[in-house]
């Protein structure tokens, strides 16, 4: 997966003498993380290492509770069977914590990948202090550390992902325009609320953790090159391009408002101003409806919403059709400047994605500068509203597939 500094995934190249055990391990745990279980003949054979050696690494691993030994594999073996090595799924996992406008999402995911908690809470982020926010934000994490550590289990990292710009080694957010904040200390913050011998705290953006949670659910198939819009409040996107992580995208705030509306970062006529999820929210109801409590929990006041455009409500589906043709217009220029081969549809945009992606495919596809231009595949995230989360836990547990040597050995008899 790519990693918060923009590495390509794969296999970390070797340097020197002194860092060569480190990458190694780091190459035998990134193989079974990406191929599954498998004995150490077939691991010498597709790393290039001789047996001997990946024995010693993988005792290592395991000794750090990163590798577990499974069942011996007899299938198609002359001689003696082969024991098979897999990801040990139980000791450690990341932990992601997204603040939204309205609400705080944090999830924890193991090395597999799966998630093993999560939690969610409905807050009008706006309406309250900086302070105020991540004191939230920390109370859900303490939650989600004392969950998954009453399974034995070890948060190795957390990732805090916000909108706006970051500020990633001096764990700030340097402006938030949609929360209001400038210049606000969050990982200091937050690590200080946890105390003493909690895991390291990180910052991130929303939509760069979004794209890596897609490039992940999407590496089975090989994809290498994917831009990713996300649609809550603001409008962020991230582009993956040879499988490196490209940083610094404020698309939300090209000018693409018809009507040239003020935004809150101080310009008019910005894009989040047209298929933001404000905008939506306002075209398909009256500022009195549900819908718009930020007090509520945002995938049930969606769900609404996703349920009146089923049943063909007229307000709710011009107000759909309205976005997808700004969205397109938008999308029409990001694919002649990065040229990505698949867009994932992220936030709000997903959950209406039947109704959105036919409208911006065609619009594409209009625009193609000849027929044998090659076509962008556009399609609905699957990750649900946690997508950035996820990205956020994934980006946490590189810290153990980037040196794995950071997993403490297990106490004899531990």
């Amino acid at each position: 997966m790519p990693s918060a500094g923009g590495a390509a995934p794969g296999y970390p190249a070797a340097a020197d003498k002194a860092s060569l055990r480190r990458n190694n391990l780091g190459v035998l745990l990134r193989h079974l993380s990406a191929h599954g279980e498998q004995s150490r003949t077939q691991l010498a054979a597709a790393i290039g290492l001789p047996k001997a050696t990946v024995s010693v690494l993988i005792a290592d691993l395991i000794e750090r509770g990163l590798v577990q030994e499974g069942e011996l594999n007899h299938a198609g073996a002359v001689g003696r069977p082969h024991r098979m090595v897999d990801l040990d799924d139980h000791r450690f996992c990341g932990v992601g914590a997204e603040i939204g406008v309205d609400h705080i999402t944090v999830v924890a995911m193991n090395l597999r990948g799966r998630i093993v908690h999560e939690g969610r809470r409905a807050l009008d982020v706006p309406a309250l202090t900086p302070q105020a926010t991540l004191h939230e934000a920390g109370t859900l994490v303490a939650d989600c550390l004392a969950a998954v550590g009453e399974r034995g289990t070890e948060a190795i990292g957390i990732t805090v992902v916000t909108q706006g710009s970051i500020e990633p080694l001096a764990g700030t957010v340097a402006a938030a325009t949609n929360f209001g904040w400038r210049d606000v200390e969050v990982a200091g913050a937050l690590q200080r609320q946890l105390g003493p011998g909690s895991p390291p705290v990180t910052v991130e953006n929303d939509a760069e953790c979004g794209a890596v949670a897609e490039y992940v659910a999407a590496r089975s198939e090989g994809e290498r090159e994917l831009l990713y819009i996300t649609g809550g409040i603001g409008v962020g996107a991230a582009s993956i391009s040879g499988g490196k992580l490209l940083r610094g995208s404020e698309i939300g705030h090209m000018r693409f408002d018809r009507f040239d509306r003020p935004c809150a970062c101080g310009r008019t006529g910005c894009w989040e101003l047209a298929v933001g999820l404000q905008a939506f929210l306002d075209l398909a109801a009256d500022r009195t409806d549900d819908v718009h409590d930020r007090s509520a929990d945002l995938e049930r006041r969606l769900g609404k919403l996703v349920d009146r455009a089923a049943a063909a409500d007229a307000r709710t589906r011009a107000a759909l059709a309205a976005i997808a043709g700004d969205l397109a217009l938008g999308l029409s220029v990001l694919v002649d400047v990065l040229n990505p081969t698949r867009i994932v549809l992220g936030g709000y945009f997903a959950l209406f994605g039947e109704y959105l992606i036919e409208d911006v495919r065609q619009h594409l596809e209009s625009r193609r500068i000849s027929p044998t231009a090659p076509r962008v595949e556009v399609v609905a995230s699957t990750l649900g509203l946690s997508s950035a989360a996820r990205g956020g836990a994934h980006l946490s547990l590189e810290k153990v597939f980037d040196d794995p040597a950071i997993a403490a050995l297990r106490e004899a008899g531990g």
